[in-house]
């Protein structure tokens, strides 16, 4: 590829447009009357809506009926308020539990994986955490064979799933590598959620190495911060140190989202920009409204403005 061709590509008008989203689990704290016009209140187009086992969708509040997706009635019901309200599921959120259940739990993600393909919905979030095995080589042995079974099971789909890197392993750079070389599929990749490795207790600087190491590998996010005291941040911290005093919105934390999203635009990432907000309690309610609003417009101007 030539020069010019090179910048073409680069341009606006070709790079990904990434949706700006919100957990389902934050609408209720806008003050709606259901989730649709609480995604409009704080300028969002895209969700990421909880699927329990049986397929309902309790997230999606303030309709008479649970949504659900494990018929096609009930995606043609969904599709038809997201149609009609002018937004999208940016990803599905599963909370697995596989080494306990895993017929069950390959059995729903096929289910979803169905629906996301009806309704347009490009990744499902997925949990890989050790419930049952403790042993962390047995587990990811496990999890590989997991995985492969997964991408077998929706072989005919373009859905992709994204493992949150969360708790006290998927946060390991060197699990997450042994766990994406032995499944072997591009289809299953990251959640990338940007607090949860300083959660952990890498460095600060570190940070950027590792979104960089896995931003090709991811197909939705988490967009969170922390906010630790300056003498704390290159640390390494103990796991989960004061994490409810120093969690706190993306426009305030230490993590430097425009360089987040220029390691993103480079990889050719293509997923959302989904909130998760889990320092909200700490804010009286009727503030919560308007720093979700803050957040989606702060991840919105530097999605339209980063190369």
């Amino acid at each position: 590829m030539n020069t010019t061709s090179q910048a073409q590509s680069r341009t606006p008008a070709t790079r990904p447009a990434w949706a700006i989203a919100c957990r389902d689990a934050h609408l209720p704290e806008v003050g709606e009357p259901d989730a649709f016009s609480a995604m409009t209140a704080i300028g969002v187009e895209g969700v990421e809506v909880t699927v329990t086992l049986n397929g309902e969708c309790p997230g999606l509040f303030g309709r008479k009926k649970t949504f659900s997706i494990a018929s096609p009635d009930g995606i043609k019901a969904l599709g038809g308020e997201l149609s009609a309200h002018k937004k999208k599921i940016s990803a599905f959120c599963l909370h697995n539990r596989f080494d306990e259940r895993p017929d069950e739990e390959v059995k729903c993600i096929e289910m979803t994986a169905r629906a996301a393909v009806k309704l347009g919905t490009p990744a499902i979030r997925i949990d890989v955490v050790a419930r049952r095995l403790k042993d962390e080589d047995e587990f990811l042995k496990f999890a590989v064979q997991t995985g492969r079974r997964i991408v077998e099971a929706t072989k005919d789909t373009p859905v992709r799933f994204g493992v949150e890197n969360h708790g006290h392993t998927t946060n390991k750079p060197e699990f997450l590598r042994k766990l994406f070389d032995g499944v072997g599929s591009k289809r299953f990749g990251l959640t990338l959620d940007t607090a949860n490795f300083y959660w952990f207790g890498h460095p600060l600087s570190k940070l950027y190495e590792i979104y960089s190491e896995f931003a090709a590998s991811s197909c939705h996010t988490h967009c969170k911060s922390i906010s630790y005291p300056k003498g704390e941040r290159e640390k390494r911290r103990k796991i989960g140190w004061e994490y409810g005093k120093y969690c706190c919105p993306v426009y305030e934390g230490d993590i430097d989202f425009k360089r987040v999203l220029e390691i993103l635009r480079k990889a050719d990432y293509r997923g959302d920009l989904c909130i998760e907000n889990e320092s909200l309690g700490r804010f009286p309610k009727e503030q919560r409204r308007t720093i979700l609003k803050k957040e989606a417009d702060f991840l919105r101007r530097l999605a339209q403005t980063t190369n």
